[in-house]
């Protein structure tokens, strides 16, 4: 019987588009959209800054020099957090489920991120009992540090814990540390599947 539903943040609460920071940034730097995308996301860089090893200081610091940006810290950071769009099918079963279950976060995000959709999504959030994000943690998904981190938020043993994210690499992690786990991709029909594990969504 599943007692704890641990949700992803990005694709499964909201929507993220990294895009829409790069075309506000694009006034500020003489580097094509493609390079300056590689220098914010997807490197040791994105990894550092997301396991809370660097500062959204030194982080801006960084991409500011080798992205050739012109605009100062506090530009850069609106056109970075402003990026997340809700996912209203899956945050309005986030109230229903409280009733019943324990909910956690768990999301791989850094500081600016971080700060920025606890704002925006603080309707949602309430409802979670615990909020695990890899920045306070210093690790990240699929590793399992981070996967013990929030067991021990769980309340429950691991096989009543039923975690949701939007990546198979994450969720398969997640299984072999003895979670269940739905990998939430378009075209999923999550209620369903949440019924499939005896999970009782309507209030």
């Amino acid at each position: 019987m599943i007692r704890t539903i641990i949700f992803d943040f990005g694709n499964v609460l909201a929507f993220f588009d990294h895009q829409r920071a790069i075309e506000k940034l694009r006034p500020y730097t003489t580097l094509a959209p493609a390079e300056l995308m590689l220098i914010l996301y997807g490197g040791e860089l994105e990894v550092a800054y997301e396991r809370g090893q660097i500062s959204t200081e030194r982080y801006f610091a960084i991409v500011k020099e080798d992205g050739r940006l012109t605009c100062d810290q506090s530009i850069f950071v609106d056109a970075f957090v402003n990026i997340f769009t809700e996912n209203t099918a899956v945050t309005s079963l986030v109230p229903k489920l409280a009733e019943r279950y324990r909910l956690l976060l768990a999301s791989n995000t850094n500081e600016a991120h971080c700060t920025k959709f606890r704002e925006q999504f603080a309707h949602v959030l309430s409802h979670m009992h615990h909020i695990v994000v890899s920045q306070e943690v210093g690790s990240r998904k699929p590793q399992r540090l981070y996967f013990e981190h929030c067991q021990r938020l769980a309340n429950a043993e691991p096989g009543e814990c039923l975690f949701i994210d939007d990546l198979p690499s994450n969720v398969h992690a997640a299984e072999a540390f003895g979670w269940q786990g739905i990998v939430l991709t378009p075209g999923v029909d999550l209620v369903k599947r949440l019924r499939e594990y005896g999970i009782v969504v309507d209030s």
